[in-house]
């Protein structure tokens, strides 16, 4: 699906959205649920790109269904892969994922997932043209990410039927942690929110409308 010019999100990962950007450098934005490289691979070949020139894997966060590929598609395009500092050890192994979220690090087990071989932390807010926005809540570490006017927003928020929602709390690391960062993110200017779970939106009062429901208005 073309969002806007050179960026697309993946049909190959409908329902948990992996997103990608051809600019100076070919940049894709998390990968998935688990056993979708082969159609991740055909869908990015359709589009005329070599997988092999995707330079950076950008992480939103530590959720299964975010890095389920990462390794497999680290491997297969050489690209650099990144993560959210607090979020690389969850990615690892090396914490336990709280609450509910152990049921992913159970499903990665289950699926046999590789870990990558190695995850570069955002050290500075810019990737090539693109802008790294820490917005905690749903994980630790959790980023959303800015390139022109479109906002891939993680699971900072879902789009349930054109209506923009914060995941359930026993989803969240901390949901006051989201609230504050969808008001950060607020002072920000975008025209679309891509997010991983739902379909990619165009902007008319949803933000507002968001802004509203978590102030209680």
């Amino acid at each position: 699906m073309k969002i806007g010019e050179n960026v697309y999100a993946l049909d190959s990962t409908k329902g948990s959205y992996a997103y990608l950007i051809k600019d100076k450098e070919t940049i894709l934005i998390d990968t998935g649920r688990p056993g979708k490289v082969k159609n991740i691979l055909n869908e990015i070949e359709s589009l005329y790109i070599n997988p092999k020139d995707i330079k950076h894997i950008l992480l939103t966060h530590h959720d299964a269904d975010r890095v389920g590929n990462a390794a497999s598609l680290e491997k297969e395009t050489r690209a650099i892969l990144w993560a959210p500092k607090k979020d690389i050890p969850y990615i690892l192994g090396d914490k336990s994922r709280p609450g509910v979220k152990k049921l992913g690090s159970l499903y990665l087990s289950l699926m046999r997932v590789k870990k990558p071989e190695k995850i570069r932390s955002y050290d500075n807010n810019k990737i090539d043209n693109i802008e790294i926005i820490p917005t905690p809540g749903h994980t630790p570490g959790h980023v959303s990410i800015l390139y022109k006017d479109i906002l891939f927003a993680g699971d900072l928020v879902r789009n349930s039927n054109g209506v923009l929602k914060i995941a359930p709390s026993i989803m969240n690391a901390d949901e006051e942690s989201i609230k504050e960062s969808i008001r950060k993110i607020s002072e920000y200017s975008f025209r679309w929110v891509c997010p991983d779970n739902g379909e990619p939106l165009e902007l008319k009062e949803e933000w507002k409308q968001l802004l509203s429901d978590i102030e209680g208005k």
